[in-house]
């Protein structure tokens, strides 16, 4: 299956990529393709693989998992994650935001940490709960 998709609004990357589909455990192969302004789609099975590889190749984003320090706590990190997505090249700046970040016990799983992050609309979120010591 191949798909055009005219991206007017949007600045394409230049060139091509092949990326593995994620969405089902059938794991296309895709292939994208920018040529002369227009993006083309291979080797999907289905919408929403085409979906996430034209996401993919025009601007990548990610679910950040990490830990952050913790005060007072019973113990000294806590597992961390952002709510959404962040854009790909955002993430080395979020972690040196979140590694200069030490929050105080005790927290509850889904306590917002970190509230619109880099100025990305998005939040770090507690993924279990820590009782203070």
């Amino acid at each position: 299956m191949s798909t055009k998709i005219n991206e007017d609004e949007q600045k394409l990357p230049e060139g091509f990529k092949d990326i593995r589909c994620i969405v089902c455990p059938t794991g296309c192969l895709v292939h994208v393709e920018n040529v002369n302004g227009e993006l083309i789609i291979e080797g999907h099975s289905c919408k929403r693989g085409e979906e996430y590889a034209r996401e993919e190749f025009i601007a990548p984003k990610r679910i950040l998992t990490t830990t952050m320090r913790v005060e007072n706590g019973f113990l000294p990190l806590i597992p961390v994650r952002s709510n959404f997505p962040l854009p790909k090249e955002k993430l080395k700046e979020t972690l040196k935001e979140i590694a200069k970040t030490v929050v105080k016990a005790p927290i509850k799983m889904g306590d917002i940490l970190i509230q619109n992050v880099v100025g990305l609309d998005v939040d770090i979120i507690a993924s279990r709960n820590l009782i203070e010591v």
